[in-house]
């Protein structure tokens, strides 16, 4: 798991367990701290027993540049989450944040067809629009501090079949009546909103951040009968499908390794 900052994640827990579920007894996972001007130093220098990477905040738009090879959907939108290296020693770049930000939207109700708010414009909120085409959207609605984020994404967008409507971060609360809102911000940027939006019952916020959980935000929308999916749900979805791509074990212990990510988030 490369990213920066990175001591927070819980996905070497994740994939710990998925290893250990496996049987897969001699294979490591660790956390490196890494700036996206360092990552192609860093993966020319990764030997022959490294099989992937796991890519976080802020290395997903750069990792496809050290991609010999890519899936449709991270070349779409621009951003990858996984590096797997390839029989060739080359490496291909995949972003599973997207099914896995589809499953956990429909887990959590999100209804076909759905009006959707995008908060932020980094390579969460790419994935994100990509999710939302996926479920059917045709228009999403992003909400970002520089109209230069929402004019990198509009590109993305148009790609992917999605007109694209930006608000002003000022204007965010007016983009909470969609059916989801998906908040692809780092933590503590949308605290502020908690206290000025107005929910809808019914609809649904995902929340990127999973430490510290709840946040102000997700704590806010609860008792108004919004439905609350977490980055945890995210961080346990797309690492199913990392998992698999890695170790070329399918299907991914899940439940090993949703029991001890719980684990793990409970003592945080």
């Amino acid at each position: 798991m490369c990213g920066k900052p990175i001591a927070h994640s819980l996905s070497p827990v994740v994939h710990a367990a998925g290893f250990a579920a496996a049987g897969l007894l001699n294979w490591t996972y660790t956390a490196i701290e890494c700036a996206a001007a360092e990552l192609p130093d860093l993966v020319r220098g990764l030997g022959p027993d490294w099989v992937g990477l796991s890519l976080t905040m802020p290395l997903k738009e750069a990792a496809l540049s050290v991609a010999a090879s890519a899936t449709p959907a991270a070349v779409a939108v621009g951003a990858a989450n996984t590096l797997v290296r390839r029989p060739d020693g080359t490496w291909h770049a995949d972003n599973t944040d997207i099914p896995g930000m589809v499953r956990v939207l429909r887990d959590a109700g999100v209804p076909d067809s759905p009006t959707v708010t995008v908060l932020g414009g980094g390579g969460t909120a790419r994935a994100a629009l990509a999710a939302a085409a996926q479920l059917g959207a045709d228009e999403v609605t992003v909400v970002t501090r520089r109209a230069e984020a929402a004019d990198d994404l509009r590109a993305v967008a148009e790609a992917l079949g999605l007109r694209l409507h930006r608000l002003d971060w000022t204007d965010a609360p007016a983009g909470f009546g969609a059916d989801a809102i998906l908040s692809t911000v780092p933590r503590g940027a949308a605290d502020p909103l908690a206290a000025t939006v107005r929910w809808r019952p019914g609809s649904v916020l995902f929340d990127a951040v999973y430490d510290p959980w709840p946040t102000p935000i997700a704590e806010a929308a609860s008792p108004h009968g919004v439905r609350v999916a977490s980055g945890l749900d995210l961080l346990l979805a797309q690492a199913l499908g990392q998992f698999e791509q890695f170790t070329g074990v399918a299907p991914a212990p899940e439940v090993a390794m949703r029991e001890a990510l719980a684990a793990a988030a409970s003592l945080r």
